[in-house]
């Protein structure tokens, strides 16, 4: 079996869905369906079942599954090793980034790491921190850059720390909350997240909200509080300076500190002697200067 079939089935193992599977694979969703067909005729078993809730593996399936990752991740090991013998940076850059980071963070770094290095390639992850962690056990990216300050025994560097404030258009004094009339906006987010602004709320008010909305991500939480809609929590990292009509009350803590949270970025000693990981990490030390 050839290895492009191999990274087929490892992507649909970490997608269990054959539409998103199929974005990631750069086919159409049918064109997918009979390659996975071809290959399980080559295998004589069924290595998923199709439903509407997605894929879900066999027995057979997770077998296969298992090969197909060692025989991937063999070659991709092989293939750094091959391009570490030449001068330049190649081969790819595997990162896992926390959503907020890889929108207000990460885009200016990439940008000078692409331009620096064009010949290295950047397979990019987003979600929440707990995601993230579980890629990198599973030794699917080689950084991984999470909020909150995780439990990490490898490579770990400090890469920000940002504070919290509570955004509107309307609300000048952290105390007009409890008169206001206009929803809490709030985005999903990971739990030490949410758990860290609740507990900050009930110490404040010792009362819950009178509305909320909840959004799926912190761009539209942003810009409905940007609109007027109603108020949200958001951190520095995704305000702009320039930003008018908005007011920004710093959230404090019992002693009247602001409250921060910090990026930490995360990785494997293995991983940090790769010369296209190295190379990430000179752009993101001179861009933190």
């Amino acid at each position: 079996m050839q290895t492009s079939e191999l990274r087929i089935l490892v992507v649909l193992s970490e997608e269990m869905n054959m539409r998103k599977a199929a974005e990631r694979l750069f086919v159409s969703q049918p064109a997918l369906s009979q390659r996975l067909q071809s290959i399980e005729k080559a295998w004589g078993y069924s290595l998923f079942i199709r439903s509407q809730k997605g894929l879900t593996l066999t027995p057979a399936g997770e077998k296969v599954i298992k090969y197909a990752k060692e025989v991937v991740l063999k070659e991709e090991k092989v293939k750094e090793e091959i391009l570490e013998l030449e001068g330049e940076v190649h081969g790819t850059l595997k990162l896992s980034v926390a959503s907020i980071i890889g929108q207000h963070w990460l885009p200016e770094v990439l940008k000078k790491y692409v331009r620096k290095y064009p010949h290295a390639k950047i397979s990019l992850i987003t979600g929440w921190s707990s995601e993230i962690l579980k890629s990198m056990y599973e030794d699917h990216v080689h950084i991984g850059i999470i909020r909150g300050n995780p439990e990490w025994k490898g490579m770990k560097q400090h890469l920000l720390t940002d504070t919290l404030y509570l955004v509107d258009t309307e609300i000048q004094h952290i105390e007009d909350v409890l008169q206001t009339e206009r929803p809490f906006i709030q985005f999903k987010s990971d739990s030490s997240y949410y758990q860290e602004i609740q507990d900050w709320w009930h110490r404040q008010f010792q009362t819950s909200p009178k509305r909320t909305i909840v959004v799926d991500q912190i761009e539209t939480c942003k810009q409905m509080a940007l609109n007027g809609i109603g108020y949200a929590i958001l951190p520095s990292v995704t305000l702009k300076k320039e930003e008018k009509g908005v007011y920004k009350i710093p959230l404090l803590d019992d002693e009247g500190k602001q409250i921060e949270r910090d990026t930490w970025l995360l990785g494997f000693e293995s991983s940090f002697q790769l010369k296209q990981v190295k190379a990430f990490l000179e752009i993101v030390k001179e861009y933190n200067q």
